[in-house]
């Protein structure tokens, strides 16, 4: 499996523009409209999978620690990396530098007529807890979208009747003009004004949805939600959106996670920071103290004499690493409880516990810096 730097032939310190640049250079070479080499097209699809993670900082990042294991996560596709396929690939392209150097492409005006009829994205919002991201979980979700008419069967045609083939464009949906530059003759290509580059006219519109070929629905899907999710992820469901007009490709649905606070827990990315409070007899004698885990209730033990701020971890009891078998810790941090009122029985124990303790001992030199290093600063 080729590493997307080399694909893109830059190094791991490139910048934006040089990825750029370099994916320029590429998709130039194999694109499938200049390209009829059966390996180019497979070639085009990896060096835009490439390009489009290492030109967005948050995918880039996520690719440089975890590998592709990270880029689904980063990129919403699923929380598995996405492999593209070729009409993404050329809409990327399309997308960020509009055709063959900057002119319509010569051949490819179908591959335009069917992203001008795809059904729009729909986002919607899932409420998460911490539980539920330790665990990963299944959710519906519910929403109103375009769909596909069945009473013409997304042709959008009165029943017992069929679209006709335009006749401006000859059913090919798009119109080609010669035109002359300083550069010579070129051949632009745009959608037909006529059918609007579907290739096919409606003569008489369905009465249900009135020759859209898609009525707006209630839409129910299932959503599966792997461990380890932050609030910055989200899914993409490739084609679970609204429905095209006429049987068009539907949109994808973009599934953004909002994830509720646990007052308990501190997030960390993978780990999670308790605060525990214990009293000074705690501390001094030692004692068994149980704590929350999104697992469920921990025992840990508290060494006699136990210093303030002292750092207790309990490895693989924080949250599961995204796309991997792993999960972080779970930081306990130790924090001495001092009441703010005595009993009188406590406050003469405690006048008596003085006079025995003596002067505190001077912390040492070196007292801040191992604290940093149990913190892991």
């Amino acid at each position: 499996m080729t590493e997307f730097y080399a694909l893109l032939g830059v190094s791991r310190d490139a910048t934006e523009s040089d990825i750029k640049k370099a994916y320029r250079k590429l998709a130039m070479e194999f694109h499938p409209d200049r390209n009829p080499a059966p390996e180019a097209e497979a070639r085009f699809k990896e060096i835009t999978e490439a390009y489009e993670v290492l030109r967005d900082p948050q995918k880039r990042a996520a690719y440089d620690r975890y590998g592709k294991a990270g880029v689904g996560a980063a990129a919403g596709g699923g929380f598995g990396f996405h492999h593209v396929d070729l009409t993404e690939a050329l809409n990327i392209f399309m997308r960020d530098f509009g055709g063959m150097g900057g002119f319509e492409s010569l051949f490819g005006g179908g591959r335009a007529r069917a992203d001008a009829r795809r059904g729009q994205d729909v986002r919607v919002t899932v409420k998460l807890t911490l539980a539920e991201v330790a665990a990963g979980v299944k959710k519906t979700v519910r929403f109103k979208a375009p769909d596909r008419c069945t009473a013409c069967e997304g042709t959008g045609a009165k029943a017992g009747t069929r679209p006709t083939s335009c006749s401006t464009c000859g059913g090919g949906g798009e119109v080609r003009r010669a035109a002359r530059s300083m550069f010579g003759q070129f051949v632009s290509v745009s959608p037909c004004p006529t059918c609007a580059g579907e290739g096919v006219v409606v003569l008489e519109a369905c009465e249900v949805c009135r020759g859209e070929g898609r009525v707006r629905a209630d839409r129910t899907v299932a959503v599966d939600i792997p461990a380890g999710v932050s609030g910055n992820n989200y899914l993409t469901l490739r084609g679970q959106g609204a429905s095209g007009p006429r049987n068009g490709p539907a949109g994808d649905l973009l599934v953004m996670l909002d994830i509720k606070e646990d007052d308990r827990f501190e997030r960390q990315g993978d780990d999670l920071i308790f605060d525990l409070p214990l009293s000074f007899s705690q501390v001094a004698l030692g004692a068994e103290v149980t704590v929350p885990t999104p697992y469920g209730h921990e025992q840990i033990r508290v060494v006699p004499g136990t210093q303030p701020e002292t750092i207790i971890r309990l490895r693989g009891r924080g949250l599961p690493v995204l796309g991997q078998n792993t999960k972080g810790d779970l930081i306990v941090r130790l924090h001495v409880w001092t009441p703010e009122r005595l009993s009188p029985e406590q406050e003469r124990l405690l006048q008596e516990l003085a006079k025995l303790e003596g002067e505190p001992p001077k912390r040492s030199p070196g007292f801040w810096s191992k604290l940093k290093e149990a913190l892991g600063a």
